[in-house]
């Protein structure tokens, strides 16, 4: 397999019913990340380009579920399987999908927000 030019983790980390965070997993990052591999696929990107991989936690549970595009460093939250096609042609443009990306604010616990702005 030749290495890709990007890698794309669908956070699929799962925690118990009713944790305070929730969970990618919760909010069906399970079946997006299948459908992505499969939108891959069909537009001829998985082979040699991009590589949807699932992932545990990255820590921005709140905007989940969260796809992070490496080597960019993009974080996309609250992702939803409509928003595939469209995230994927950004992706076969090599451009950046701005109405998905997390802002800096939003690595903040909604939680610690409130509570420095208090």
């Amino acid at each position: 397999m030749p290495r890709r030019e990007r890698y794309l983790f669908v956070c699929a980390n799962r925690r118990p019913d009713g944790a305070p965070r929730g969970s990618c997993a919760a909010r069906g990052a399970v079946e997006l990340h299948a459908r992505l591999k499969a939108l891959l696929e069909e537009r001829g990107l998985a082979a040699t380009e991009v590589r949807a991989c699932t992932s545990s936690c990255l820590d921005v549970c709140w905007a989940g579920p969260v796809v992070a595009v490496f080597p960019e460093g993009t974080f996309y939250g609250r992702v939803t399987e409509a928003d595939l096609p469209e995230l994927v042609e950004a992706l076969a443009r090599g451009e950046r999908l701005e109405r998905l990306a997390l802002g800096e604010d939003d690595f903040v616990e909604p939680a610690a927000r409130r509570g420095a702005a208090g």
